[in-house]
């Protein structure tokens, strides 16, 4: 009987994968090619403590767990990938990488956002205790830099040559290869720790931005409506999806685009311009994590829900 259920789990899940997949999304192992890591909120889903609804489809053995938001970039001509984001599940991540890259090295870079747990405590796997790793490039911002350089454990990572910190300015491009620049700007957000940037990520031929987390669009000092214009794909906030995901916390504590508010700024956009925009960075009470029919409500609005092991071709 055991075995019965374990295939039919195997089963559904394979369904489940096919259903996010399609002729766009798988490319050949050639040129550059950007690969989605992860979707959730930094706690990932499950989270801890959770009993929700969407928890206990985990709990329960009928959901598999979904990694903290990550992307990677692979130049395959070089045989070099970078990430985006060192979240709690960078060990998954990172194996997941180095087998679409077919390599075994350590990263050619690491692009941090903010001093926010699902965005940079992942660096926890490349010190001493672990990888025991040689100096990888961590590209961070001023705040963000001195914030590892002075507190633990993080300092031991610099002080170990773990990590090799590399300063970046907003909207200063890092060329990464003749063919792949990385730019990032600011973005109003809870700066606690440091100060938090998305960014743009640029080829020759494409063009991605990247916005796991900021407070909300209207106070940001550029409109996102343009930035979409201006590149292929955006991958955008979408941590809640309304504003009665929480009940008994002040949500406004915790300020991010509800999906809703982002749809409603967006429905004016061409079927084309929709079709750029990828909600990414779901709370674990956010229905978009899981099959839904808020889910497919945002698909049929033209809009594209990111999911893990999404690849894009850039180049």
């Amino acid at each position: 009987m055991k075995s019965i259920l374990f295939l039919s789990a195997i089963l559904l899940i394979s369904c489940d994968n096919k259903t996010h997949q399609n002729n766009s999304d798988v490319v050949n192992s050639t040129g550059i090619e950007l690969i989605v890591l992860g979707i959730a909120q930094d706690a990932g889903f499950p989270q801890a403590g959770c009993e929700k609804e969407n928890c206990k489809l985990y709990w329960e053995r009928k959901e598999e767990k979904r990694n903290a938001t990550s992307l990677g970039l692979i130049d395959h001509s070089s045989g070099k990938y970078w990430l985006f984001e060192a979240t709690p599940d960078f060990k998954f991540q990172l194996r997941q990488i180095q087998q679409i890259a077919r390599s075994s090295e350590i990263p050619s870079g690491i692009f941090l956002t903010h001093a926010h747990i699902g965005h940079y405590t992942g660096l926890m796997h490349v010190g001493h205790e672990v990888m025991g790793a040689s100096g990888i490039p961590v590209y961070t911002m001023p705040r963000m830099k001195n914030y590892l350089e002075t507190n633990g454990p993080w300092k031991q990572l610099v002080d170990y040559e773990n990590i090799a910190l590399q300063q970046i300015k907003a909207d200063s491009a890092v060329q990464l290869s003749e063919s792949i620049n990385v730019t990032p700007f600011l973005v109003p957000h809870r700066d606690e720790y440091s100060e938090t940037v998305g960014y743009k990520i640029e080829t020759e031929n494409k063009s991605l931005l990247f916005i796991p987390d900021i407070n909300k669009w209207g106070i940001w000092e550029r409109s996102i409506i343009e930035e979409i214009f201006k590149v292929d794909y955006a991958f955008l906030d979408a941590t809640f999806f309304d504003s009665d995901e929480l009940p008994g916390r002040n949500i406004s504590e915790i300020p991010h685009p509800f999906v809703e508010e982002s749809i409603d700024l967006f429905q004016d956009l061409t079927a084309e311009e929709k079709q750029k925009v990828y909600f990414i960075h779901f709370n674990h009470t956010n229905p978009l994590i899981l099959e839904s029919p808020e889910r497919k409500e945002v698909e049929t609005l033209g809009f594209k829900v990111a999911y893990e092991g999404m690849k894009i071709e850039l180049e």
